[in-house]
């Protein structure tokens, strides 16, 4: 056990992580030149091509260090995005050590100081990496005096490295050797085994990623899940070595899968403990946080006859992503669909492109919306996350909404800049401090739903990229919330309708009337688009009538014709308008939901 070494790497957005894991798997010889690929722990299309990572990866590199002795280190790479800040929880609690990777170039940012905390909630050892070196705006020396300074971490275990060309990589798996503890357990004793990933295989059924805490697990041994008390036997047990490799067993200190015929992954509860059947362990491992959907969005197929295969293709990205949750909905303009809860806005486009592109179906997402706490007179309390189950503004007392912590690290060039955005998105509680010169950290209380539209965009174009942003949810607070309702042409169009505070409302509905305008066809008649809070109109626009020339076969004469073709015009028009039904076209809706994301 002393040889085995368990870490994770973790960081910011785009600092190099998983191209630090690719070579590491190189110069551990896993993969031949021939084989090689970027990104080779990214699994998903999307992965690549946006070059980030969704899901956390595993696996066990052989190592000969520079002592002769033979060790093995098991990788855990993790993303950045804060919308999958779970993923990285659930990595560390099945690790000893952490590296922290800082870019050389853009030194400690907040998604760095989130995990940095989550790492320090675990007790692991962590190793500060400087990446990046050989960009030519590198500044090793200022990020290591804020590494040291600023992190407190200490500056002779801080390494330097380019994971680009490779430079200093060897230095750091040495490092790995040297500084982090091996893990601690006891092979005798009753297993002990944490799931802290799972994913789900066409033809195998769940594979469960596991750190053996205690004991030792065996094929064919006969487990129970302390969560749900259901019992399995194990079919097939082994390593990632970039594939699964098959073990007779693993014991205390080891990190790989299971297979034990386990039909959904919502079976296999993140932070529950595997034990024997015959020999149960004392008391489950402390588990840690369940991942909690923030935004809540209907998606609906375009076409009615998808529906089927859109269950399908949420119940199948279910079985890879236990953070996405559905259940069925139904919208008088747009048909049947599905609710669903995301961990962010980046999680909403990752899923609505993965249907799109997985399973080949056109789908409309209505406006992202969070989930408020309703509080009737009555003295009943009820969660609301659709707009469409509102309940009559008479019977509330109040709405209360969900408010985060937003830390925010800038260059304080921009600091008038953001303490405007910040005001706008109705902030409260500003506080700022210098970290470091020329650099300013910002905590700031904000609405939830005023960041999940475009906030992180503004932020990200105002301080022409150098802000960074991180959030944890904190508390409901009592907000002064209206139900916006877009009406076309006197009618209501409830796949529109969204909850909004009501200093944003006519904003809010101007945004949605005039998209509407630029994408409702013109009729014989005038349409009216209104937004309205309750009976109240605060928004209109019109889409203009087409008009047909009436009086183009009235050559001179006199003007009372003209008129009087006109007159009959108007009246033909009034009459049509009373029975004329507007088709708002698809491109509409998305026009809508454009905007407001």
């Amino acid at each position: 056990m002393k040889n085995i070494r368990n870490f994770s790497v973790i960081a910011h957005i785009d600092h190099g992580k998983s191209t630090l894991s690719d070579r590491m798997i190189q110069l551990c010889g896993l993969v031949t030149a021939r084989e090689f690929k970027d990104q080779l722990l990214d699994n998903m299309d999307i992965e690549r091509e946006r070059g980030i990572t969704i899901k956390s990866q595993t696996i066990c590199l052989p190592y000969k260090a520079k002592d002769g002795q033979q060790y093995y280190l098991n990788l855990v790479d993790t993303p950045g995005h804060v919308d999958f800040s779970y993923e990285v929880s659930r990595a560390l609690a099945a690790c000893e050590g952490a590296l922290l990777l800082v870019d050389a170039a853009q030194g400690v940012e907040a998604q760095t100081l989130a995990n940095l905390y989550l790492a320090m909630e675990n007790d692991l050892e962590i190793i500060p990496v400087i990446n990046k070196i050989d960009l030519p705006a590198a500044e090793p020396e200022k990020v290591a005096h804020e590494i040291s300074h600023d992190l407190g971490l200490g500056a002779d275990t801080i390494q330097l490295c380019s994971a680009k060309t490779g430079k200093g990589v060897e230095d750091i798996l040495e490092a790995i050797v040297k500084y982090l503890p091996p893990p601690k357990g006891d092979p005798n004793a009753p297993l002990e085994a944490l799931i802290f990933d799972a994913n789900y295989d066409a033809y195998r059924g769940t594979v469960i990623s596991v750190r053996i805490v205690n004991g030792t697990i065996r094929t064919g041994d006969l487990i129970t899940f302390m969560h749900n008390k259901s019992e399995y036997r194990v079919e097939e047990l082994g390593q990632y070595l970039l594939t699964r490799t098959p073990r007779e067993s693993l014991s205390a200190g080891q990190i790989g899968y299971v297979i034990a015929g386990v039909k959904t992954v919502a079976d296999t509860k993140p932070g529950d403990t595997i034990t024997h059947k015959a020999a149960p362990c004392a008391k489950a491992l402390p588990g840690f946080k369940e991942a909690q959907q923030v935004v809540f969005s209907s998606i609906y197929p375009i076409s009615a006859d998808d529906y089927e295969d859109l269950a399908t293709a949420l119940e199948k990205l279910q079985l890879n992503d236990a953070a996405l949750t559905f259940q069925k909905d139904s919208s008088a303009a747009l048909g049947f669909g599905f609710r669903c809860g995301f961990l962010g806005l980046l999680h909403l486009e990752v899923v609505q492109e993965r249907i799109e592109r997985e399973f080949d179906i056109s789908i409309i997402l209505t406006v992202p919306s969070v989930r408020y706490a309703v509080y009737l007179q009555n003295g009943v309390e009820q969660m609301l996350d659709n707009p469409s189950f509102f309940p009559d503004p008479g019977s509330i007392e109040h709405i209360e909404e969900p408010f985060i912590k937003a830390t925010i690290l800038i260059p304080d060039r921009y600091m008038g800049a953001l303490m405007n955005l910040c005001m706008e998105r109705r902030g409260e509680n500003i506080h700022y401090h210098y970290p470091m010169p020329g650099r300013i950290e910002m905590t700031c209380e904000l609405p939830l739903a005023e960041v999940i539209y475009d906030f992180y965009d503004k932020l990200k174009s105002l301080t022409q990229g150098y802000g960074s942003f991180d959030y944890e949810l904190l508390d409901y607070r009592t907000s002064d919330l209206v139900k916006l309702d877009i009406l076309v042409n006197g009618e209501r169009v409830d796949a529109l309708s969204q909850l909004t505070h009501r200093q944003r409302s006519r904003e809010r509905g101007l945004k949605a009337c005039e998209s509407l305008q630029e994408e409702i066809p013109r009729q014989m008649f005038k349409i009216a688009i209104q937004a309205a809070i309750g009976g109240n109109v605060v928004a209109r626009t019109n889409v203009a009538a087409l008009r047909k020339d009436v009086t183009a076969k009235c050559y001179g004469g006199d003007i009372s014709r003209k008129r009087k073709l006109l007159e009959k015009q108007k009246a033909g028009k009034k009459r049509m308008k009373t029975v004329g039904n507007v088709d708002i076209p698809q491109s509409a809706f998305l026009s809508v939901l454009k905007s407001e994301q």
